[in-house]
Formats: structure tokens, C-alpha cells, sequence
């Protein structure tokens, strides 16, 4: 079994401040660092340190050549990333002295998947694989249309949340995975219970996860629910905290972990990652989360 992540791979632009730019405002940077980022390489490297059989499908432009090989020192299989005319994705990154982040993201290269793209992919998707997405690509309706033909199953992350996102053929989607702002953005509340309870209404045949950030996380399909608290830790940067729960969570599903598990893998994950400065760099490898785990839910 193999997950296909098709997504976004970024340059991070990272800027240390007091507190967040506010409008009109011009503010110093304490630090400025550069890292290996994107939604879609973050959650492939996650895939990877949490032993999945990961091949990530994305594009850069010249400038970018370290990004795949980031991917391939975690354990990626880089075979479907191709370099494009253009520049590469990036970000902007504030990080607050709380740990907090505000982002503002150029999709560069990310935003140039075409048909041919969604049919090669699909030709490399057998039965019982995972095809895995985020919103930082282009063609996300056009690759859920396509889904519709292949017996894989498809994870979505709706991150950044785009005004599109609940026109488009969610009912192909087997799990999704969304933080509170995107829950709320999907369904118009604003408590969580009250989120995933029209999260499982809306959409009866997707398994939801809902993540609540230093909270933990709740599972919901149309049987069950399941809360894991968040293990409590000192943040020092959340910018890759959700990618390491989806890559984490993803990948304990895959190797036959029960929903309950995975939860406690992903929370786990993610409580390592925020206590480390960086992206793709603070996202923790599995001995690491095995050998807090069993304490952690003692």
C-alpha cells in the first residue's frame, strides 16, 4: 500500500516578531530564517518519519531543487516532482512570541497541475491506496471528479479554506481532516461539538477528524465519536503542528491502527512538533512519538 500526496511543496520565509504586523504598522523582525515548507511537503515528510510508504506529486521552479531533496532525506519518494518555468511556492511567515503564526502564501509552481497531471497520478493509484490533497494546489475539483473512477481512497485537507471548497464533489472524500477555523468556515458554527456534529450530517460517508489545536482532537463518522486530549507542552512555533496530525494520522490508518490510535499517534506528533522552531525541520520522527506515547496516555 503507497499514499500519494499531491501537493504543494514552498519555500518558508520566517520572521520572529514581538506580535503580528497590524495594518498600517511596520514592525522589526527579531529573526528572519528560510526552511523547506508547503502544506504538501510538511504532511509528506510527516508521512514519512511516521513510516508510510509516501511518493509526493508537485512541481517547483529552478529555484527550489533542495525542496525535493528535503523529501528525499525523509524518505519520500521524489519520482513525480518535476521542475517548472516560474518561481516556486512561498511564504511569509510571522511567528509570534507566543508561538502563534500568520501566514500569507504565493503558490508559484503550485498553482500549474494541469489534466495531464490528474490522469498521471491516477495511473500510479491501485486499490487500497491513498491519494492525499490539501487546498495549496490548483485543479482540486478536477482531481475529486477524476477520483470518482479510481477505487482509492482519497484524504482531504481543506487548508486554506477557499470560498470554493463546499461546491466542490466532497462525497468522493473518505477522510477529511480541518481545524476549527476551517470547520467553522464549512459549517457557520463556532463550537466544536457543535462543528463536527454537522461535519457527520453534511457529509454521513466521510470519516471527519477535527483538530483543536493544544486541545487535542475528535473523530466522528456515523457511529462513533472519539476525543483525545492534547498533551500539554511549551510552544515554541505551531507553523507545522497541523501537517504533522494529518501526515501522522494519515499514516497510523494506513499500517491498520484503530481511529482511536491514530488520534493518540497524530496528538502526540503534534505536541513534539509545536515545541520546535521551523516547518518541515520540527516535525518529529516515529521512535520519537513511540517513546513518549505510552507514558502520555498512562
Amino acid at each position: 500500500m503507497k499514499i500519494i500526496n499531491f501537493g504543494s511543496l514552498n519555500i518558508d520565509h520566517v520572521y520572529k516578531v514581538e506580535q503580528f504586523v497590524r495594518p498600517g504598522e511596520t514592525i522589526p523582525s527579531i529573526t528572519y530564517q528560510q526552511h523547506c515548507g508547503g502544506k504538501g511537503l510538511n504532511q509528506s515528510i510527516a508521512l514519512a518519519r511516521a513510516g508510510a510508504n509516501v511518493y509526493h506529486y508537485g512541481k517547483i521552479g529552478t529555484e527550489g531543487n533542495h525542496l525535493p531533496e528535503k523529501l528525499q532525506e525523509s524518505g519520500v519518494n521524489i519520482q513525480f516532482v518535476s521542475t517548472v518555468a516560474g518561481p516556486t511556492g512561498h511564504a511569509i511567515i510571522q511567528v509570534s512570541d507566543t508561538g502563534e503564526n500568520a501566514i500569507i502564501i504565493e503558490g508559484g509552481a503550485n498553482q500549474s497541475m494541469d489534466s495531464s497531471d490528474i490522469s498521471a497520478i491516477f495511473a500510479h493509484l491501485s486499490e487500497g491506496d491513498w491519494l492525499l490533497l490539501q487546498n495549496e494546489i490548483n485543479g482540486i475539483g478536477a482531481i475529486l471528479k477524476a477520483a470518482e473512477d479510481h477505487p482509492c481512497k482519497v484524504a482531504f485537507n481543506p487548508a486554506p479554506l477557499t470560498g470554493d471548497i463546499v461546491s466542490l464533489a466532497l462525497d468522493r472524500v473518505d477522510l477529511m481532516i480541518v481545524n476549527e477555523t476551517e470547520g467553522s468556515g464549512l459549517t457557520d458554527r463556532t463550537e466544536a461539538d457543535h462543528i463536527i456534529t454537522e461535519l457527520v450530517e453534511s457529509y454521513p460517508y466521510i470519516q471527519i477528524v477535527l483538530t483543536l489545536g493544544a486541545q487535542g482532537a475528535v473523530y466522528a463518522d456515523r457511529t462513533k465519536r472519539l476525543k483525545q486530549a492534547g498533551f500539554a507542552v511549551e510552544p515554541v512555533d505551531t507553523t507545522a503542528a497541523g501537517d504533522t496530525f494529518v501526515g501522522y494520522f494519515i499514516a497510523a490508518l494506513s499500517q491498520g491502527a484503530s481511529e482511536e490510535d491514530a488520534l493518540a499517534h497524530a496528538c502526540r506528533a503534534a505536541s513534539i512538533c509545536v515545541t520546535r522552531a521551523g516547518a518541515a525541520d520540527s516535525i518529529p520522527h516515529r521512535s520519537e512519538v513511540a517513546a513518549l506515547l505510552p507514558s502520555a496516555r498512562a
